[in-house]
């Protein structure tokens, strides 16, 4: 019998130990299809975070650095100034991306920094512990907000895709999910496009991916995607918040 599929070059040959149902490993191989399908695994660059992700580096088959909590486009910047020719990713969760690097997401994004950045929104703190994080639903258990999140004590959820599509520098930035077969295949495509973007000197592009997490939600995989149907997708709606077809640079030479 002849194989339909096989494990992308860009991925490595070994167990992760992500939980059952979470949506990282699913991620790692739509981004390690993605860079043996542009040819570009050779000149990669992962900045791996701290948090679920932290172990993206012993998955890839590409150089890779691990930098402190929430600085990953930080350090992707200064890698992609240093060797403009590579192809450089940050790989981040919610609690790593939308709080404690939250300032350098934003600023990176507001400079246009031709940079990939890839979003896993869990809704909450994965690796230590289930504590609320910023995208965590109002009314959502955590260890820190027991009784559920209250607006009124710790506002309201925050919508990062949203947020950062009002900035003027922004290329790219998509929503999507890996909860079903469809949406990875949607997700696929998000994915490159980033990847193509950077590729072709376009400029910043971000995309998030739903995904969920049945450790810290207390529930089985398919409750976490019932949950993530129902409750996350209203909060966080699917969809392409911004897509420019030229670079920043290219708009400012004509004018626009």
């Amino acid at each position: 019998m002849n194989a339909i599929t096989k494990r992308p070059e860009s991925l490595l040959d070994v167990t992760m130990h992500y939980c059952p149902g979470c949506g990282h490993s699913v991620a790692h191989r739509l981004i390690a299809e993605t860079m043996d399908e542009l040819k570009i695994r050779e000149r990669t660059v992962v900045v791996a975070p701290v948090g679920c992700a932290v172990f993206a580096d012993k998955y890839f088959n590409c150089d890779s650095i691990q930098g402190p909590h929430g600085r990953g486009p930080a350090i992707a910047t200064g890698i992609k100034r240093a060797k403009p020719d590579s192809i450089v990713f940050s790989y981040q969760g919610d609690g790593d991306l939308a709080s404690i690097g939250m300032a350098e997401i934003v600023h990176a994004a507001a400079r246009g920094e031709n940079i990939t950045v890839i979003f896993i929104n869990n809704a909450i703190y994965g690796m230590t512990g289930g504590q609320m994080a910023p995208t965590t639903l109002v009314g959502q258990t955590a260890t820190t907000a027991p009784k559920g999140r209250n607006p009124l004590l710790q506002g309201f959820p925050m919508n990062i895709s949203e947020m950062l599509s009002k900035l003027e520098s922004p290329r790219y930035i998509e929503r999507v999910s890996v909860d079903s077969a469809p949406n990875v295949i949607k997700a696929k495509k998000a994915i490159k496009k980033a990847f193509e973007n950077q590729v072709n000197k376009i400029g910043f592009s971000f995309v998030e991916v739903l995904s969920i997490c049945p450790t810290n939600w207390g529930v089985t995989p398919l409750k976490g995607l019932d949950f993530l149907r129902e409750k996350m997708m209203p909060q966080y709606p699917l969809g392409v918040f911004k897509d420019e077809k030229e670079s920043v640079a290219q708009k400012i030479q004509e004018g626009k």
